[in-house]
């Protein structure tokens, strides 16, 4: 099966270090968030990653609270 098709069947993953460089807060913070079951994760061997939709999702609540 080619690269292109295994990559389209499978939500991208991040890291804590991509999610926190995104946010431009510190990993320790998403270790908190994750950690708090705010921020979905999964882990996979030994590392966390977050799901693009989850932080999609995340992120859409957090504005939500703001106005």
């Amino acid at each position: 099966m080619p690269t292109e098709a295994i990559a389209g069947r499978y939500e991208q993953l991040l890291t804590i270090t991509e999610v926190a460089h995104a946010l431009r807060v510190s990993k320790m913070t998403i270790y908190r968030l994750v950690h708090d079951g705010r921020l979905p994760s999964m882990r996979i061997g030994k590392s966390l990653r977050v799901p693009v939709s989850a932080l999609d999702g995340y992120l859409g609540q957090v504005t939500d609270n703001l106005g």
